[in-house]
């Protein structure tokens, strides 16, 4: 059992050169909080000499975060230097479950800048006035359809159908096969052995299945006139005329990981923190006025992105540790979002917490999520329908979280409503 293992005890005690907190059991059984605390406080620019994935650098201060995601003339996140994940080894075609998948998250300027603007509009101001409406349409019939008084995965009947009908919108995708997405979207970040894959095989596969499709998808929009979601911007694009089959796939890969596990999970991070906090989520439902504070708070508290990883350009010395030209730098974006220095009680989810948005779930710079506004949107919308429904949601069972250092999220969460 999980339970046996007191992270905090380890945290305390384990010679600090020992701390490796990429290590996806910590993240099965929630753990790893006491290790960032460990090198918050005593080694904030910290070396791990031995990895799954190789030596690298752990950034787990905010402030610290901040630097290095706005240096990106020293910081590189591109892929052909290294990689913006510490495991690099999957977008490798060199190595044996390698797949090169290149897009503007893994790009330095001018590049990125180029590639981004492509996309960008999907999620512009405007745009996302003209989705709500059909959000909230959504969000109503996936909350009518479920059960009172049973139990139930909000995983897969809220996270996954709300995120994944989104998705399918900005695509312009086949709505009956959404679940593709899905089921795409996990394959990206997965693993042999994690419990969506079982081979590196059958990862290349379902990817190559995936850029076919879109591949297909990408002709005919191009063939017909422009339209405003995300595949008919890329075809008929200027700046996206030299682009290459591996750029395509990466592409599709960001934008469907972008569109789905950040805001499904959370989603999941909405009802985990409803449960845990049943005093905060009372005061919002006294005061619906507080929703978009406690949407900002989830997405602190859950932070769906655990890190983000660069390759340094250059020796340089920062906070007087000496990184080398090309080490892995890893930006934990859920220690910083944990960082007594700059938010008061990090560990608590606070629901009118003041300046609620200042947090790094979204990064920093110029790779700030470019879904973040689309994001904050779908989950306010999915709790204001919420309270007009429901009095409580409780978790009754296990919580089955992803074994994974980089998506930090949820399998599946046992809910039961109450009216």
């Amino acid at each position: 059992m999980t339970t046996a293992i007191n992270d905090e005890e380890l945290a305390r005690t384990m010679p600090l050169d020992q701390i490796d907190v990429s290590k996806p059991e910590l993240y099965v059984r929630e753990g790893l909080h006491p290790y960032f605390k460990r090198l918050r406080d005593e080694d904030p620019v910290h070396y791990c000499k031995e990895s799954a994935y190789g030596p690298y650098w752990s950034i787990t201060r905010f402030e610290d975060c901040v630097a290095i995601d706005t240096n990106h003339k020293v910081f590189s996140s591109d892929a052909s230097v290294g990689s913006f994940v510490l495991d690099d080894a999957t977008l490798n075609p060199t190595t044996e479950h390698g797949l090169y998948m290149p897009n503007f998250l893994g790009m330095d300027p001018p590049r990125h800048d180029v590639h981004r603007k492509v996309v960008s509009p999907a999620v512009a101001p405007e745009n996302l006035e003209k989705l709500e409406p059909l959000i909230r349409e959504r969000s109503a019939a996936v909350l009518d359809a479920l059960p009172i008084g049973e139990t139930f995965d909000w995983v897969d009947r809220v996270s996954i159908e709300l995120t994944t009908l989104m998705l399918a919108t900005l695509l312009d995708f086949p709505l009956e096969q959404r679940r593709r997405l899905t089921r795409w979207s996990d394959v990206v970040t997965a693993s042999p052995g994690d419990g969506f894959i079982e081979s590196w095989e059958q990862r290349k596969n379902e990817l190559l299945d995936c850029k076919a499709t879109f591949q297909a998808m990408f002709d005919e929009r191009k063939a017909a006139p422009p339209k405003y979601d995300l595949i008919s911007m890329m075809a008929h694009s200027p700046d996206m005329e030299d682009i290459t089959e591996d750029e395509f796939l990466g592409t599709l890969a960001l934008l469907i990981v972008g569109g789905n596990d950040t805001t499904r999970n959370s989603m999941s991070g909405s009802a985990m923190a409803a449960h845990l906090y049943p005093g905060e989520f009372e005061k919002v439902k006294n005061n619906l006025a507080l929703i978009p504070s406690a949407v900002s708070e989830t997405i602190r508290w859950q932070t769906p992105i655990a890190h983000m990883r660069r390759t340094a350009l250059a020796d340089y010395e920062f906070r007087g540790k000496q990184i080398r030209k090309g080490d892995k730098v890893a930006m934990w974006y859920l220690s910083a979002n944990r960082d007594e220095r700059v938010i008061s009680n990090p560990m608590d989810f606070v629901a009118d917490r003041k300046n609620p948005r200042h947090h790094m779930s979204f990064g920093f710079g110029i790779h700030r999520c470019v879904g973040n506004r689309l994001a904050e949107m779908q989950v306010r919308i999915l709790w204001e329908e919420f309270f007009k429904r429901f009095s409580k949601v409780e978790v009754v069972g296990e919580v089955t979280r992803i074994p994974s250092c980089l998506i930090h999220g949820y399998i599946s969460i046992p809910v039961r409503l109450s009216k």
